[in-house]
C-alpha cells in the first residue's frame, strides 16, 4: 500500500491552518506547513510523537528537529544504532536514521502546542495510511499518551485495549507491538518525569524485542 502525506497547503483543520498563515507573515523562513514524517516507509520501527513544535518541526520540516525532544529522542537513537551522522538541528545535516521512521499524531504546529480532539481525528487518517504502508513493521514507540490514544484509534482499537504506562509493551494486531514511553519534552526532563537513562532503556528494549 503507497502512502500519501498531507499536501503543503493541506486546508484540513481550519484553526490549524489559520495559524500557519499566522505564522508565516510572523516567520517567513520557517517550514510552516504539514511536517512530513523521516525515514524509510520500509523501517521495522516506527516513532510516533504529538505534533511539530513552533520552533522545532515548524522551523525546520523535520520532525523533532531543533527542539529539545529532538536532541533526546535523536542522541539516543544514535547511541543505540539506530541513526548515524551528526545530528545538527537541522533538515539537511547528513542525519539518517536506520531502520526507523519518525511521525507525529498531528501533522501541523497547533497553538500552545494542543491539537484539538477533531485535529486529531482529521490527522489520523495519514497516520493510519502510513502504518497500513509499512510491510515490515514491528513496533510503534508512542511518545506520550496523544501519540498513544492515536496510534490505537487508528488501528482501529478501544482505549481499553492497552493503557499507557511508560516502559510497557503491548501486543497489537497484525503482530505489531506498541511501546509506551513518557514524551522527550523539556518539561519531563526538567521536572524529573523522565531521564535521559529511562528513555535509553526503552529504545534498548525496542531492539531486543527486533
Amino acid at each position: 500500500m503507497s502512502f500519501t502525506p498531507p499536501p503543503a497547503d493541506c486546508l484540513k483543520c481550519e484553526r490549524l491552518c489559520a495559524f500557519r498563515k499566522e505564522n508565516k507573515k510572523k516567520y517567513p523562513s520557517y517550514h510552516n506547513a504539514p511536517v512530513p514524517s523521516f525515514g524509510d516507509l520500509n523501517a521495522e520501527i516506527l516513532i510516533v510523537g504529538l505534533a511539530p513544535g513552533l520552533n522545532g518541526a515548524n522551523q525546520t520540516g523535520r520532525p523533532f528537529t531543533n527542539d529539545y525532544a529532538g536532541d533526546i529522542l535523536y542522541q539516543a537513537l544514535k547511541e543505540n544504532n539506530l541513526a548515524k551522522g551528526v545530528y545538527k538541528k537541522i533538515k539537511n545535516d547528513g542525519y539518517e536514521l536506520i531502520n526507523t521512521r519518525i511521525t507525529n499524531a498531528v501533522r501541523c504546529v497547533p497553538p500552545q502546542n494542543k491539537p484539538t480532539t477533531d485535529e486529531e481525528k482529521t490527522c489520523r487518517t495519514f497516520l493510519k495510511e502510513e502504518i497500513a504502508a509499512m510491510p515490515h513493521l514491528k513496533v510503534i514507540l508512542c511518545l506520550g499518551t496523544v501519540s498513544h490514544k492515536n496510534v490505537l484509534q487508528a488501528l482501529g482499537l478501544k482505549q481499553s485495549y492497552a493503557k499507557f504506562s511508560h516502559g510497557a509493551v503491548h501486543e497489537l494486531p497484525y503482530h505489531i507491538k506498541l511501546v509506551d514511553s513518557y514524551h522527550t519534552s523539556r518539561y519531563n526532563i526538567n521536572t524529573g518525569v523522565l531521564s535521559y537513562q529511562m528513555f535509553d532503556d526503552v529504545i534498548k528494549k525496542i531492539k531486543r524485542l527486533l
